[in-house]
């Protein structure tokens, strides 16, 4: 397909780049108490400099998933600036508080949380504590949310990614069928429905998707069944973009022979014969930046953070050489466009339907 085809195949709708949507929900998580906190902790050979924070979402820090890119970010953040960061795992949604407190209570400098579930509990941490700054991956709060400007969302681009990776799977099903299994149901995990259901049918309008979602981040038994039937019905590929659960949708893939697409790691390394790709989402690199951001003294509470292409948030992997030059030529010019700001992709499903009227029938999320 040439390039122009599919850019007027996106512009044509007058989609909007991104759509973020702010957090809320609840709270979900039992962390560890003071003495596990102490446990989880890492100091740079230099001496710390600033002291930061990570309360994990239940997935827990070895998800191999978001929980562990935030760890492996603020690990990197360490080593290169000899600060003080340690973690707390969060076991279910009665911890998330208690575990904001316990880093209160040693005098942490920037205290973050993995996940939309954690928006309420950080957003009332931040007014009880407004000399204290935090910051949530997958949130963006509204002024009245937080009066006391100190707490930060950092946000992500995920239909970008999600729409290459989607792509890539239109246009390597043998079948016609491609799954995807997505986590709780909720307006931030929607864009990772939305872009993959748009790069699927931009690369093949007659593509059959699957989409259920998993009501869960920790839970593998649960992708594996939903993936099981999925394979059974016919699909070839399956985007699991649920966490931890998605692990169990990888070991189906392994069990099938099929291909599954990993989400926010690299996860070839898990199953290097049948992950085709990963819609990677560098909450690394994200965490990285704010802490240091934090360390140097430019780093505004309050904000919103956007990482998207354009400043390597979001992206991609080709590990295994799985994907055909051909196709992977072709998605690397989207890529480029999307970049550029030529190529406009749907992050709700209001978009996406007005793409796609009736091509497509994915689970709706309650708002």
């Amino acid at each position: 397909m040439r390039l122009k085809k599919i850019a007027a195949a996106i512009m044509t709708a007058g989609l909007l780049l991104v759509a973020f949507a702010g957090c809320g929900g609840g709270s979900s998580s039992d962390g560890a108490g003071e003495g596990d906190a102490a446990a989880n902790t890492e100091a740079g050979a230099g001496g710390a400099t600033i002291s930061v924070g990570l309360v994990t979402d239940v997935g827990g820090v070895n998800d191999q998933s978001f929980n562990q890119s935030a760890w492996e970010g603020l690990q990197r953040f360490r080593a290169d600036t000899g600060s003080h960061v340690s973690y707390i795992e969060s076991k279910d949604e009665s911890g998330y508080a208690p575990n904001i407190e316990t880093f209160i209570d040693q005098g942490t400098d920037l205290i973050w949380g993995v996940g939309s579930l954690l928006g309420d509990a950080f957003a009332q941490a931040g007014r009880d504590n407004p000399d204290r700054q935090f910051a949530v991956v997958d949130c963006a709060y509204a002024s009245e949310d937080v009066p006391n400007k100190n707490v930060t969302g950092v946000v992500f681009a995920t239909e970008e990614c999600s729409f290459l990776v989607g792509y890539i799977a239109g246009k390597m099903s043998e079948t016609g069928k491609v799954g995807h299994i997505n986590g709780l149901a909720t307006s931030t995990m929607e864009t990772f429905a939305v872009g993959y259901y748009a790069g699927v049918l931009t690369a093949n309008p007659d593509a059959q998707i699957m989409g259920q979602y998993s009501n869960s981040f920790s839970d593998p038994a649960a992708g594996k069944n939903i993936a099981n039937q999925f394979y059974a019905d016919g699909a070839d590929i399956i985007f699991a973009a649920a966490g931890a659960t998605g692990n169990g949708a990888i070991e189906s893939a392994k069990e099938h022979g099929k291909w599954v697409i990993g989400v926010d790691m690299d996860q070839n390394y898990i199953a290097p014969d049948n992950v085709l790709t990963s819609a990677v989402k560098r909450v690394d690199n994200a965490l990285y930046d704010v802490s240091s951001k934090m360390l140097d003294g430019t780093f505004e509470g309050g904000t919103t953070e956007v990482y998207s292409l354009r400043n390597n948030g979001v992206g991609y992997a080709t590990t295994g050489d799985h994907i055909p030059a051909d196709i992977l030529a072709e998605a690397e010019e989207i890529k480029n466009e999307i970049v550029a700001g030529n190529l406009k992709v749907p992050a709700t499903a209001a978009e996406l339907e007005a793409q796609f009227p009736g091509k497509y029938n994915m689970p709706a999320v309650e708002q």
